[in-house]
């Protein structure tokens, strides 16, 4: 798809699966059951991780990087990792990219399921996966990460960005900020302190990629708030000044974590806001192995 000068693609590189109720906090299980998913046996739903990604004139711009290859195989399997998607250097390699030209990784937070791709074993040494990339994160996002709360600290994975710092190669960004005339991130503070969402705005339209603000269509409803968010009430604030935005203008909304719905558009009913229609953005899904 494209926005003016840009290029606009969705990388498919996962699935995994999060506990249904820390993803829909105090809605009940019969309501977000119906909404997105009943569940498996172990009360886990379905989790996509959708990346953008960006191109234009020179520039190769990937938003988040997945879990990555690093989790133990405990944690691959408290968390359903499918082993069915190759690694993410991989994916991008059989989409045309080589992952030595992507000159730019901006991460939404760093939580390990956005930031662990950008990191990855070679030869018993963590390295960064693009090495020719400047990566962007919040300044206030990586102190966090760097000092979290017992709530969020399993959350985040010195491993996934550290040799980043180390590498000379992460960039730390203070606020709204614009990245190109069009292109521009902003922090919010109901998930994790300073998640920056991207908005492309062009004469063709605007792009909104709002990470875990609304990682499904589901969570597009003001009460559905995860129970991982650390200030739910900031949150619900944050959800409405942007929704009443996309809704307003007519926003292309990408949904990072819905295995269902990958984009759409936002409409204020009667009820609220919901998700209005489904959206067509190129994809890449890998060829995945077979088990």
């Amino acid at each position: 798809m494209k926005f003016g000068k840009y290029s606009v693609q969705i990388i498919d590189v996962g699935r995994f699966g999060l506990d249904g109720g820390a993803m829909f906090g105090v809605v009940p299980k019969p309501l977000w059951s119906k909404a997105y998913h009943p569940g498996d046996a172990v009360n886990r739903i379905p989790m996509a991780t959708r990346l953008l990604l960006l191109e234009w004139d020179d520039r190769r711009l990937l938003v988040d990087t997945g879990n990555g290859t690093k989790l133990s195989s405990k944690l691959r399997e408290i968390y359903a990792v499918s082993p069915l998607y190759p690694p993410l250097e991989h994916v991008l390699a059989d989409a045309g990219i080589p992952p030595e030209t992507i000159t730019d990784v901006l991460l939404t937070h760093l939580h390990f399921d956005h930031a662990g791709g950008a990191t990855r074993m070679n030869d018993g040494n963590i390295i960064p996966t693009f090495p020719n990339a400047r990566y962007y994160v919040q300044a206030d996002q990586l102190a966090w990460a760097r000092n979290p709360t017992e709530k969020d600290r399993a959350s985040f994975m010195p491993e996934n960005y550290e040799p980043l710092a180390d590498a000379g190669l992460l960039d730390t960004v203070e606020g709204s900020v614009h990245l190109t005339p069009e292109l521009s991130v902003h922090p919010l503070f109901g998930h994790t302190q300073a998640m920056q969402v991207l908005l492309l705005q062009t004469d063709d339209g605007t792009l909104f990629y709002p990470a875990d603000l609304l990682p499904t269509h589901a969570h597009v409803p003001i009460p559905y708030v995860m129970g991982y968010d650390n200030y739910p009430l900031t949150t619900i604030r944050e959800k409405k000044q942007w929704l009443e935005r996309a809704a307003r203008e007519g926003w292309i909304v990408v949904f990072e974590h819905d295995a269902f719905v990958a984009a759409g558009t936002i409409a204020h009913t009667d009820k609220g806001y919901a998700l209005e229609s489904r959206v067509e953005i190129e994809q890449f899904v890998p060829v995945r192995t077979e088990q």
